[in-house]
């Protein structure tokens, strides 16, 4: 079995990181030097985890303030209201708020690809979407259209960022839907998404990532989302625990390779070895997957930045540490 790793999503804005973002909103810096400062920070981000050796990287996004904040800036009829819990995490979202079709102004994916992927090379560029139900769900509609068709409408402005995005030269596409990891997702919740993110990934399905956390799915949820296209299905196991590892010996993997997240991104201590190499291998023994792949439970952006690195690196060394012990192929960059 092939075994390999990648960070799930953003990381945290380190302290000249923040002066960067903080000249650039007073503009008490020229945008050209407040910018140059944020390339910086991101390339730093990028080299750490090439440094890790890990094939997909992901640029940080240290300038987003949320998941969803970039794509209301930059798409027609949508803005921002006010702060909102990002579920039972400390961290607050400003709610998009919809009031009518959904239209790119100015591509927000492809033109930090084409910023970034010659300093992610060999590696590749990952994107990252809200998936259209999370979105959805966690704004306000005011757009006349019916929740289903405004989840319908978003996701065909998503597939129009990620052509985008492919065409600049991206590696990897993975769209996240916390929302029906939580316990308010029902199957018909999860009967939308899968129409959705098909819609979004046709075409690519290969490069592909389905991304559910802070939860497991309910198992119906599963048992439907199981019909999604994307190769790659990302389940968190470090905060579920038993639930997630039941759930995935119980009801399978489809044709889906697994993403599980081990690594817990929302808590500053070091992860135990013994204990995601326990978890990967009770995954292996049920599943039997051809290859599996090692990640965080969710973004970095909620712990301080010195440990989101040492998290980074720490993976790094658990990938190493799994492919020792059992034997596994390892694929690495730097092997």
């Amino acid at each position: 079995m092939k075994i390999w790793g990648m960070v799930l999503g953003g990381y945290p804005r380190g302290r000249y990181a923040r002066y960067a973002l903080r000249d650039k909103e007073r503009g008490s810096k020229r945008l050209s030097e407040a910018n140059i400062d944020l390339v910086k920070a991101h390339s730093e981000i990028i080299g750490v985890q090439k440094a890790a050796g890990f094939h997909y990287v992901v640029d940080g996004m240290i300038d987003w303030h949320d998941i969803f904040r970039p794509f209301v800036e930059s798409w027609r009829n949508v803005a921002v209201d006010g702060l909102l819990r990002y579920f039972d995490n400390n961290f607050f979202y400003r709610i998009p708020v919809f009031t009518g079709e959904p239209d790119i102004i100015e591509p927000v994916l492809a033109r930090r690809v084409l910023e970034y992927a010659l300093l992610a090379d060999p590696s590749k560029l990952k994107i990252v979407v809200p998936g259209p139900v999370t979105f959805t769900k966690l704004s306000k509609n005011r757009s006349g259209y019916s929740d289903a068709e405004l989840a319908e409408k978003i996701a065909y402005v998503l597939r129009r960022e990620v052509e985008l995005a492919l065409e600049a030269g991206a590696g990897m596409v993975q769209i996240d839907e916390p929302f029906l990891a939580s316990i308010d997702a029902d199957v018909d919740d999860a009967a939308l998404a899968v129409d959705l993110v098909n819609m979004i990934v046709d075409g690519f399905e290969d490069t592909s990532i389905l991304a559910l956390y802070f939860d497991a799915p309910q198992p119906r949820v599963y048992e439907r989302l199981l019909d999604v296209r994307a190769k790659y299905l990302m389940i968190d196991v470090a905060d579920v625990g038993e639930r997630a590892l039941s759930l995935l010996e119980s009801k399978g993997l489809g044709d889906h390779t697994p993403v599980l997240g081990l690594i817990d991104a929302r808590r500053i201590y070091d992860d135990d070895p013994d204990k995601i190499v326990s978890s990967g291998e009770r995954v292996k023994r049920s599943c039997d997957p051809e290859e599996l792949v090692i990640t965080t439970t969710t973004w970095m952006d909620l712990i301080p930045y010195r440990y989101s690195l040492r998290k980074t690196f720490l993976l790094a060394h658990i990938l190493e540490e799994y492919s020792r012990r059992l034997g596994h192929e390892l694929v690495n960059m730097w092997r």
